[in-house]
């Protein structure tokens, strides 16, 4: 028995210095920079300025795949699979694009310029550069899977029909933690706002 509460013991001890160790590396991780331009009771409307992105396209609609894959091939990319087996910082948040086919991507740290980043190993690796947009966010906890998302993106579909905000098609998920890490997991579904509605909120 004393051997059983050592070996709990050890467990835990190791969980803490873990969830530690997370957290600590989540403050110092660089992150896709927004501006907040209104807050509504579920969601908020935010303006990303244009960034570079590491990135992967996966035939797959089912998130934990496309998640799990995804992550695999670009993690490998900046871990030192280049032609410079050269080592890239990670970022914050994982972006998925939501669809018939999903795009994994990771941010490229802004010290970067496209011609500076090695070539990747894998081929189907792509440098992908986002323009400047207007979403709306909604947030949740907890780990994230296709139902969790699909419930979020019908709410915040649901509550932007109810403001009369117009919107695309074009909706991702973002999360912002590693599997390992248990407490304040932060997940969220955005959508990018169609252009005529975009300045009347700007200017409230």
């Amino acid at each position: 028995m004393k051997i059983l509460f050592i070996s709990l013991g050890v467990i835990l001890l190791a969980f803490v210095v873990v969830q530690l160790y997370a957290m600590r590396e989540q403050k110092n991780i660089e992150t896709y920079a927004y501006v907040v331009n209104k807050k509504y009771d579920t969601f908020e409307i935010r303006s990303y300025e244009a960034s570079l992105f590491t990135s992967v396209k996966l035939s797959t609609k089912e998130f934990k795949e496309a998640s799990s894959k995804g992550f695999s091939i670009l993690a490998g990319y900046i871990f030192g699979g280049n032609e410079k087996n050269e080592k890239i910082s990670m970022t914050s948040p994982v972006t998925v694009s939501l669809g018939d086919s999903m795009t994994v991507m990771f941010l490229v740290p802004k010290k970067f310029k496209k011609e500076m980043l090695p070539q990747p190993s894998q081929s189907q690796i792509e440098f992908r550069e986002e323009p400047a947009k207007t979403v709306a966010a909604i947030t949740f906890g907890g780990w994230a899977n296709d139902k969790k998302i699909e419930k979020y993106k019908e709410k915040l579909k649901t509550a932007l029909d109810v403001e009369g905000i117009k919107y695309t098609n074009r909706f991702y998920f973002l999360g912002y933690n590693p599997p390992f890490e248990v407490f304040n997991r932060k997940n969220e579904v955005i959508v990018e706002l169609q252009n005529d509605a975009i300045d009347p909120i700007k200017k409230q």
